[in-house]
């Protein structure tokens, strides 16, 4: 498998693996405007050549959106190989090319948020842990931080205060959402539009920059939906699986 680093020059031209091919997408478009604010921030995005979803991306973790504390690590948004690249060894290339990478501009590891058993949108642990990654710090919803060093270090990767007690003073549903993930340009409107059409209280918090991300009351900023306060899930909703929630 060949792959190519996508960076501010080939941006446009190029597939971004996880949404559709159309620039003219508002999933492609507020994604791609993501991209090329972060790549001054230092963010790797490596693809594959073929068209699918097979990459990976990371940034220094010190530029992470997400409430971390993780000094001169490397954080990993996002490792996604699925549908026809799964079992080919894909994932081991980009991970391995992102510890290469990181290792050259002298980070002391990786961490990746994950969890006790497989989410959706999240590392799978089981993979984690068969590449020597471990559990560094745990959120009280269940959200862990994992790690892989590169030599015997004394500081762990951690969140921050604000994160390990994921809960808000509001009630209603609220969402917090970043334009990390490309599909929350189609599905957070539709989201809204189904919460005000069936009288549901409903607020969307979306996040614009590092700062709000790295102090949100959540791990995970790219999506997390809480009920009356507190956290329920990092699953994309559309207006079905919406109104099923609601219902419950």
């Amino acid at each position: 498998m060949e792959y190519i680093k996508v960076n501010k020059d080939n941006l446009e031209k190029e597939h971004i693996c996880c949404a559709i091919s159309n620039n003219n997408d508002i999933q492609v478009s507020s994604k791609k405007s993501w991209l090329k604010d972060r790549f001054n921030d230092g963010l790797v995005f490596l693809k594959s050549v073929e068209r699918g979803k097979c990459f990976i991306e990371y940034i220094p973790a010190e530029n992470a959106w997400n409430p971390i504390e993780a000094k001169d690590y490397m954080y990993i948004d996002c490792l996604w190989v699925s549908g026809s690249f799964k079992g080919h060894g894909y994932s081991n290339d980009l991970l391995d090319a992102c510890i290469k990478d990181s290792k050259e501009k002298g980070k002391v590891g990786l961490c990746i948020l994950s969890s006790k058993k497989k989410l959706p949108f999240l590392a799978d642990p089981k993979f984690l842990a068969h590449k020597g990654f471990s559990v560094s710090d745990e959120a009280d919803n269940g959200i862990q931080l994992w790690f892989l060093p590169f030599s015997d270090i004394k500081v762990k990767p951690i969140f921050k205060e604000c994160a390990k007690h994921p809960h808000i003073d509001e009630n209603g549903y609220v969402l917090f959402y970043t334009n990390q993930c490309p599909f929350n340009g189609k599905y957070v409107p539709i989201v809204e539009q189904t919460a005000k059409e069936h009288n549901i209280p409903f607020k969307a918090i979306h996040i614009t920059t590092k700062e709000e991300a790295q102090n949100a009351p959540t791990p995970i900023t790219t999506y997390a939906f809480f009920k009356d306060g507190k956290y329920i899930t990092n699953e994309q909703m559309n207006d079905a699986k919406f109104l099923k929630l609601a219902s419950k």
